[in-house]
C-alpha cells in the first residue's frame, strides 16, 4: 500500500453583477456581496483510485453545471478521472444563480403569457454558469496537480447547529377555516416553520442531529492543511438577504482560520432537509442570549457567529485527539453507480387539483404597473414560479407510466476506515441515520445536495411519516422520489459500502 497523496485549491466565485439569488419562489436580484463565495476542490489517491471532492457555496446544483465543469477538467487536464469528481451544495440561499436564462422566461409560451422584465438589470445566468464552472474546473485540476505525499485524520464531534423545522400540530391545519392549497405547499398536520405559539402545537416531527463528522489533512510534517467539515443543515440563516453570501459557512472558515492559519475548508452538508439552522419555540430567549453576548438585535447575523463559534469548537476538541492518529498508507475505493430510486406518483385527485389551479393562475395577468420595479418583478415571478410547479405536476403525472423510477448518480467510497455517500436530495435525516447504523465502517459521511449530470438537482426526499403529515418539503410539489425509494437509496448505498468493504480483506 503506498502513501496517499493530497491536494488542496480554492475559487473565489462572488460576483458583483445583478444577478439572480435562488431560494425563494420569487426572483431576488444582488446587491452586491455581503462575503465572498467560494467553490473548494480536494483531490485524494491512493495510485490505483482517487476522489475529487469538490463544494461550492450554492442553494443547489442544476442545469447541466456538473456537465460543464468535467467537460472543462477534460479538456485541461485529460489525466483527470472527471467521473470521480464528486461535487456538492452548502445550500446558502444568498448564492449567485447558475440556472438557465430560460429559467424563468418560458420562449414556448404566447407573448401575453410570458414573464415581462419591469426595467431591472438582470445579469446572464448562463454566463455566470460559465464562469464557475471554468473557476471550479480550475479548483479541481490545481488541486491535482499540486497532490503530494500527506496523511488524515478524523472523528466526530458535537455542535448544535440545526433543529427540527417541522412543527406538528394535533388537528390537521388544512382543514381550519381559510386554509388554502397553493403551488408552494400542501398543509396538514405539519407546517415547515409552523407558529409553535398556537394551541394545537404537540412538538417537533423529528430529533436534530449534533454531530460533526470531520476528515483533517496533514503534510508530511504533520502540519494542519485542511479540512472536510460535514454538518447536517443547510446553511440558510440569511436566507432572505439580497447581497450574496456563503451563510454561516463565512462565519466557520474566519473562526477556524482565525485559530489555525489560512488552511483549507471543504463545507459538506450532511442530511437536513428537516432540519435548519434556526430555533422555532425559543425565540424570546434566543434574543437575549444574542443581545447579552453580541450586543446585537439582528438575530440571524448572531445566530451565524453563535453557530460558527460551536462547530469551530468542534473542530479544535475533535482535532486535539485525531491528530494522535494520522494515518499516511490507507487504501482509497470510489464507486460510482446509477441508481434507479422509486418516484412518488401523482394521483389523479392531484392532477385535478393541479389542472383546475393552474388553469386559474393563467387568468391572472403579470403586472406592467402599479409599483415599483422590484414589487412587479417580486410579483410576477412569484405567479411564474407557481404557475411552473402546477404545470410541472401534470408532466410528472404524464410520464409517470414510462418512467416510474428517477435515475440518480450514486458516489460511495472510502478512505481507509471511513465513508463518504452522496445523494442528490435535501434528504431527511432518519435516511442518514439508517445508513450510518447499518454501514461496516468505522464512521459514514452522508453528502446531500451531490451535484447530477443533466439539467435537474436537488429536491426534497421525505419519510413515510413526513408525507402522511404534508407540509412544505412533503408534499407532491416537494417530493419527486417517493417515500419508498428513499429507502431504496439506504439499501443501494449500503450494498455499495458492503461491496467496499469486503475488498479491504
Amino acid at each position: 500500500m503506498s502513501q496517499i497523496k493530497i491536494g488542496w485549491a480554492q475559487r473565489d466565485v462572488s460576483t458583483d453583477k445583478p444577478v439572480n439569488i435562488p431560494g425563494q419562489f420569487h426572483m431576488r436580484i444582488s446587491q452586491g456581496v455581503m462575503d465572498p463565495l467560494f467553490v473548494s476542490a480536494l483531490a485524494v489517491d491512493d495510485g490505483k483510485d482517487a476522489v475529487i471532492f469538490l463544494s461550492a457555496d450554492l442553494v443547489v446544483i442544476r442545469s447541466y453545471l456538473l456537465d460543464e465543469i468535467r467537460a472543462k477538467v477534460v479538456k485541461k487536464d485529460p489525466s483527470i478521472d472527471a467521473e470521480k469528481i464528486l461535487m456538492n451544495a452548502t445550500h446558502t440561499h444568498t448564492g449567485a444563480s447558475h440556472y438557465s436564462d430560460t429559467g424563468w422566461i418560458d420562449n414556448n409560451v404566447k407573448d401575453d403569457q410570458r414573464m415581462p422584465n419591469p426595467g431591472i438589470n438582470i445579469a446572464s445566468g448562463d454566463e455566470y454558469r460559465d464562469f464557475l464552472s471554468s473557476q471550479a474546473a480550475d479548483a479541481v485540476c490545481e488541486a491535482w496537480t499540486k497532490r503530494a505525499p500527506g496523511g488524515i485524520a478524523y472523528g466526530y464531534g458535537y455542535a448544535v447547529v440545526s433543529h427540527s423545522r417541522r412543527v406538528l400540530y394535533f388537528d390537521d391545519t388544512s382543514k381550519r377555516p381559510g386554509s388554502v392549497s397553493t403551488g408552494y405547499m400542501v398543509n396538514g398536520h405539519a407546517v415547515m416553520y409552523g407558529n409553535t405559539n398556537d394551541e394545537n402545537f404537540s412538538g417537533y416531527e423529528a430529533g436534530s442531529d449534533h454531530f460533526i463528522n470531520i476528515l483533517y489533512t496533514f503534510d508530511t510534517d504533520r502540519k494542519l492543511t485542511g479540512a472536510i467539515i460535514n454538518v447536517p443543515s443547510p446553511s440558510q440563516n440569511s436566507e432572505h438577504e439580497h447581497r450574496l453570501s456563503a451563510d454561516f459557512w463565512h462565519d466557520v472558515r474566519r473562526e477556524i482560520r482565525s485559530r489555525h492559519g489560512d488552511i483549507f475548508i471543504l463545507p459538506q452538508c450532511a442530511a437536513g432537509g428537516d432540519l435548519s439552522p434556526r430555533i422555532l419555540h425559543y425565540k424570546k430567549a434566543q434574543d437575549r442570549r444574542f443581545r447579552l453576548k453580541y450586543g446585537m438585535n439582528e438575530t440571524e447575523l448572531a445566530a451565524r457567529r453563535d453557530i460558527a463559534e460551536r462547530i469551530s469548537a468542534a473542530f479544535d476538541e475533535v482535532l486535539s485527539w485525531a491528530k494522535n492518529d494520522i494515518k499516511t498508507d490507507v487504501p482509497v475505493k470510489h464507486r460510482v453507480e446509477t441508481v434507479m430510486l422509486s418516484k412518488r406518483p401523482i394521483t389523479d385527485g392531484e392532477l385535478a387539483f393541479c389542472t383546475e389551479s393552474l388553469n386559474k393562475l393563467r387568468e391572472l395577468p403579470f403586472k406592467t404597473e402599479g409599483g415599483t420595479p422590484t414589487e412587479l418583478l417580486t410579483y410576477n415571478s412569484s405567479l411564474q414560479a407557481q404557475r411552473s410547479r402546477f404545470e410541472r405536476i401534470i408532466q410528472r403525472y404524464e410520464d409517470y407510466e414510462s418512467n416510474p423510477k428517477l435515475p440518480m448518480e450514486l458516489h460511495v467510497l472510502n478512505i481507509g476506515d471511513i465513508a463518504f455517500a452522496s445523494n442528490r436530495f435535501e434528504l431527511y435525516m432518519d435516511f442518514m441515520h439508517r445508513i450510518q447504523a447499518r454501514s461496516p465502517f468505522e464512521q459514514t459521511f452522508v453528502i446531500q445536495l451531490a451535484g447530477m449530470p443533466g439539467p435537474d438537482g436537488g429536491s426534497y426526499l421525505a419519510t413515510r411519516r413526513g408525507a402522511e403529515n404534508k407540509g412544505y418539503s412533503a408534499c407532491l410539489f416537494c417530493n419527486v422520489v417517493s417515500p419508498e425509494g428513499g429507502q431504496e437509496l439506504v439499501e443501494e448505498t449500503l450494498r455499495i459500502l458492503r461491496e467496499i468493504k469486503e475488498t479491504d480483506k
